[in-house]
């Protein structure tokens, strides 16, 4: 009867089934009872590999066939006669040993070589049976490097039980052999200490990044190594993260054997008792030197200019943000420069982008000895550069700075045998401002000012002027407003009546523009008209307000009310191209109006360039049927040659003469020249500002008839007016 459920391995090229005839088959033998085996053989798992290494196969056989007595399905066993065939046979089956059981002669020189090349190739533990008691070989084979050692003659129950415990044991010490093959072989330096900080222990990688040896660092402390890089501050916070939470984590400069500095990112852990103490602190760390290096240079490659190594625009904009907050935490002052090379370009395109490299090279090196240390200069692109002045205590200082600059830029200098020089205008501005501004509001702001002192001959600084600018960014958001405003219909016309005094005629209408705004109510025309004088927006709403009066007029002529209505207009609007072809194409939009309706009031106060164009163009309106009249009479630019060319039909007298007439003498005067003025010229007189009844008198009494003011009505909207005509009545004084 043969062995059932077994495999007697030959590692001699021979492979022997239990259940078989084939020579290497161990007998079947009695077998005693013995404790449960440490895995029984499953289909789903293989018993323990034991590998039987002996001189002679024989020698192997007999002990195997020692220990399988004990058990046959307690372990699979595998032969050879050296560890050579056992390798092949292994990695052949690819089984993996859990034992090896190593049969030496102990006294023979070459037992420790057997024992290392055992250990070095296979991760097991080694049992060696040697002819001699253990104790009686030195040395013994467990001090040169096996896991036991029996007698070859022992037992069976012996050897199995050997055998048993000593594969429970490496098991259970698979953990420890992993950790000490991983602190052996990392990469990454790895050094232990106890709670007191000693080192004791230090792997390979360790000694390779330090310099220093194991034995050089035992017993120790980690600031053998420290580069006094990191302040104390630095490492009280090391102590107190790593005490409070057992771990840390970050970058730090250490110092090698040789004095050399290096980076390291290093991991710190704490390792805790049962009870919870800290026995030890584990470091990993790997040197980052090398990639530290790199991100300088990228960092540089990307915050510098490549030409010149000035900063560029990127990191002068950093620059000018610290310097802002700095300036506003100190109240101090700084300066922004924008700077442009005058004649660079004719040298650049005469010479070659070679020699023009060179040249910015050299200026830009004549204006960074110029500044300050603390001073930033950089180059934008181009032949463009900007600089932060900061901590200027007066404009005097500024402008020696400033010299400097000029002087640097203008220094003549040698390239390829060629003396080159160029010129620079400066722009400047400061921070802080009255208002709130940002780091590109400011080098827009110097760029400004650099144009100034470009156009002012070059070779010259002009310093922005920021209360200007903001006058100019007003005018240009009010601009920007009311043309909004035109867009949404939000201007309305408002109508004041004007009246024969004398016979209590409504002779017409003035309209007066209001802009209804969203947010700040009902706006008079001085709110706003000023903001587009003499822009071309003013020409767009005065065709508006033409517009609007004769819309209004057909929708009044549809009800029964026939009135002239007189719009103002400005000398910028009237003497503009296709004014009367213009007009007339209104007209045509309000078909029914008769042209001698309308009347436009010339604003006196506006001076007009071209006379004969403006005659020309008076006659042009007159043939069509449309009147004139001068407005704000005695203001302006009064003139006899205004009287005389120009085709008006009436002159109105301005309301700061007529308001102030019955108590001012020269006003009076003023008011009665006015009035012979226009009698002697054969034009229609009407006087603004008749606010009382005396007034009116007065005006009557010096031979004016006509007349508009508050005494009279205020200006109203459109629909209000029909009902005012039906029912005003004049001041029986004026009547009588």
């Amino acid at each position: 009867m043969m062995l059932r459920g077994f495999r007697l391995a030959a590692a001699n090229d021979a492979s022997v089934e239990a259940n078989s005839d084939t020579t290497g088959e161990l007998p079947v033998v009695d077998r005693p009872t013995l404790t449960p085996t440490l895995v029984h053989s499953t289909p789903d798992h293989c018993p323990p590999v034991v590998l039987v290494i002996a001189q002679q196969l024989s020698d192997a056989e007999q002990i195997g066939n020692k220990l399988l007595a004990h058990d046959g399905d307690a372990f699979r066993i595998v032969i050879a006669d050296s560890l050579t065939v056992a390798r092949q046979r292994i990695d052949r089956e690819q089984s993996v040993p859990s034992v090896v059981l190593l049969d030496i002669d102990a006294t023979d020189v070459t037992a420790s070589i057997s024992i290392d090349q055992c250990r070095h190739y296979i991760d097991a533990p080694i049992l060696v049976l040697t002819e001699l008691p253990p104790h009686a070989v030195t040395p013994s084979p467990i001090e040169l490097g096996a896991d036991d050692c029996l007698n070859r003659q022992c037992a069976g129950a012996e050897l199995y039980r050997a055998v048993h415990y000593s594969i429970l044991r490496y098991e259970r010490n698979a953990d420890a052999r992993l950790a000490a093959t991983v602190f052996a072989r990392a990469h990454e330096g790895i050094y232990i200490t106890d709670a007191n900080g000693t080192i004791v222990d230090a792997n390979a990688a360790f000694t390779r990044i330090t310099g220093y040896s194991r034995d050089e660092v035992v017993g120790h402390n980690p600031r053998l190594f420290s580069s006094g890089c990191q302040p104390p501050a630095f490492y009280e916070t090391y102590w107190q993260t790593l005490l409070q939470t057992g771990y840390w984590r970050g970058e730090l400069w250490n110092q090698r054997k040789n004095g050399q500095r290096f980076a390291a990112l290093q991991n710190v852990s704490a390792v805790y008792d049962a009870r919870g103490c800290i026995r030890h602190f584990v470091v990993l760390f790997s040197d980052i030197t090398a990639q530290k290096e790199q991100a300088k240079q990228l960092e540089h490659i990307i915050h510098h200019d490549v030409l010149t190594g000035l900063p560029n625009r990127t990191l002068f904009a950093d620059r000018l943000y610290q310097a802002m907050m700095m300036a506003k935490r100190t109240y101090t002052r700084l300066a922004v420069v924008f700077i442009d090379l005058d004649g660079f370009q004719a040298i650049n395109d005469q010479y070659g982008h070679n020699v023009g490299d060179q040249l910015l090279r050299v200026v830009a090196h004549n204006m960074r000895s110029a500044l300050r240390e603390g001073d930033t200069l950089s180059r934008l692109g181009g032949d463009e550069f900007a600089a932060v002045l900061a901590d200027l205590d007066s404009d005097v200082a500024t402008h020696l700075v400033m010299r400097r600059l000029l002087s640097a830029v203008a220094r003549p200098c040698v390239v390829e045998g060629q003396s080159l020089s160029v010129s620079a205008s400066i722009g400047l501005t400061y921070y802080p401002q009255e208002e709130a501004v940002a780091a590109d509001q400011l080098l827009r702001q110097a760029d400004q000012a650099m144009y100034q002192a470009k156009q002012t001959g070059k070779n010259n600084f002009h310093r922005f002027d920021a209360e200007r600018d903001r006058d100019t960014r007003n005018h240009h958001q009010s601009i920007a407003h009311i043309r909004e405003a035109l867009f949404a219909d939000q201007f309305v016309l408002y109508y004041q009546p004007k009246v024969n005094l004398r016979t209590a005629q409504v002779v017409g209408v003035e309209a007066l523009i209001r802009w209804q705004h969203p947010e700040r109510g009902l706006l008079p025309p001085g709110a706003f008209l000023p903001d587009i004088e003499n822009h071309p927006l003013a020409i767009d709403l005065g065709h508006w307000v033409i517009d609007s009066a004769l819309a209004q007029m057909s929708i009044w002529r549809r009800h029964g009310l026939e009135v002239s209505v007189s719009v103002n207009i400005s000398a910028q609007h009237l003497q503009s191209c296709n004014f009367v072809e213009r007009l007339i194409e209104h007209f045509k939009n309000y078909v029914g109006i008769p042209p001698e309706r309308l009347e436009l009031e010339i604003l006196e106060t506006s001076a007009l360039e071209n006379i004969l164009q403006v005659s020309e163009t008076l006659q042009a309106c007159n043939a069509f049927g449309v009147r004139f009249s001068f407005d704000d009479f005695g203001t302006g630019y009064s003139s006899m040659n205004y009287l005389k060319q120009l085709p008006a039909k009436m002159i109105k007298i301005d309301q700061t003469f007529v308001r102030d007439m019955l108590q001012d003498a020269n006003d009076r005067a003023i008011v009665k020249a006015i009035i012979g003025l226009a009698g002697g010229f054969d034009r229609l007189v009407l006087a603004e500002g008749v606010e009382t009844r005396q007034i009116g008198e007065a005006l009557l009494a010096h031979g004016c008839e006509l007349g508009q003011g508050y005494g009279i009505a205020r200006p109203m909207p459109a629909a209000v007016l029909p009902d005012w005509i039906n029912n005003w009545q004049a001041d029986p004084q004026w009547l009588a």
